[in-house]
């Protein structure tokens, strides 16, 4: 299962940087006289409403997807690993503070968050996923500060102490090549999660606004036309469905979860 999930996300890995360049058809062409077709050689996913090309969309829109899900991971790795290590060694009333303000942040709803975000800040998709990665920082600061709190009274973490290390020194050389690998199996489960709320933003029309091809603007478009198409959301919603299961796959796999 690990070489097929890892197959899987290299192939996605390589439309989200080539998708553009290796799509068969111009994703945003019209042809209004091949509207709604189904699949044949020309067009192997068909086409939707307009004529576009369901397989080129789905192609071009892979880029603008996954970097999205990795910006809000990036974003919630910074919020939440670097503070998730202050709690255990920046006294107690950091300590307190960091606590108080993760529990704050876990109460806020994904999806109402980052509408309000882009209502403030603007509907972009950058600002959709720095929301989402404010969401994701209480995981990370969480998992952080459970991988380390082990570490705070390790006898060589004690020793570099007593030997004057100073405690950066002591969170780069001796903890954080112990918590690195517990953030990692987070940050693989997390871009699951991220990209379910990419494709949940784009389907409701926030952060890229079409024509511009997105998964879930794909699956949004679809389904005003059930009744001449009933299979066609099928196709961008397995998908999202087999990228997110190969992340928890690979999160799951149970040589990375050893390396902890």
């Amino acid at each position: 299962m690990r070489r097929l999930a890892l197959a899987l996300l290299a192939v996605v890995g390589l439309l989200a940087v080539a998708g553009h360049l290796i799509a068969p058809h111009d994703p945003l062409a019209q042809a209004p006289e091949l509207a709604l077709r189904g699949p044949s050689w020309v067009h192997p996913f068909g086409t939707d409403y307009l004529g576009r090309d369901v397989l080129s969309r789905l192609v071009a829109g892979t880029g603008t997807t996954v970097v999205a899900a990795v910006e809000s991971v990036g974003a919630g790795l910074l919020l939440g690993v670097l503070p998730g290590l202050a709690s255990l060694w920046f006294g107690r009333g950091v300590e307190w503070l960091l606590l108080r303000g993760s529990d704050a942040v876990m109460t806020l709803p994904f999806i109402v968050f980052a509408v309000a975000v882009t209502g403030i800040l603007g509907n972009g998709l950058t600002q959709a996923m720095l929301a989402i990665g404010v969401l994701f920082a209480p995981l990370f600061f969480r998992v952080t500060r459970a991988a380390g709190l082990a570490l705070t009274r390790a006898q060589y973490v004690e020793a570099a102490e007593l030997f004057g290390a100073s405690r950066w020194r002591v969170l780069r050389t001796h903890v954080w090549g112990k918590v690195a690998p517990t953030v990692a199996v987070t940050a693989a489960q997390a871009t699951g999660g991220a990209l379910l709320a990419v494709s949940s933003l784009t389907f409701l029309g926030i952060g890229v606004q079409p024509p511009a091809p997105t998964w879930g603007g794909v699956l949004a478009s679809d389904l005003g036309f059930l009744a001449q198409q009933p299979w066609a959301p099928v196709i961008p919603a397995a998908l999202i469905a087999l990228t997110v299961a190969a992340l928890n796959t690979l999160a799951d796999d149970r040589g990375l979860r050893a390396a902890r």
